[in-house]
């Protein structure tokens, strides 16, 4: 089930073609201006709760606090919890705490 969709901006097609890259389906749509869902959610008959999203490829992301939102809120909506009407609250990280865990390339 789709979650969250956005349209994509024009640097999203910037990046030649590669094994992450190059559906000419999804370049066309977003030429066009469709938008794309990033987010989807999925239960099963058994009652099991699935997330995906395409967001976690950069650290920094997670410095976003409506991205950790999202990824929070999720986690709770996949334990059964309650997500509350505003969202799970989190502390936006600071750039030492960013950097803490962050692999040398």
């Amino acid at each position: 089930t789709p979650l969250l969709s956005a349209v994509a901006g024009p640097d999203t097609t910037s990046r030649g073609d590669g094994p992450h890259s190059g559906n000419p389906h999804v370049r066309e749509s977003v030429k066009r201006g469709d938008a794309q869902v990033v987010a989807w959610v999925s239960e099963n008959e058994g009652g099991g709760r699935g997330f995906g999203f395409t967001g976690g490829h950069n650290h920094r992301n997670w410095a976003n606090d409506d991205f950790r939102k999202l990824a929070l809120n999720a986690i709770v909506w996949i334990a059964k919890g309650d997500v509350p009407e505003s969202g799970v609250p989190s502390k936006t990280p600071t750039p030492e705490e960013m950097k803490a865990n962050l692999d040398k390339k």
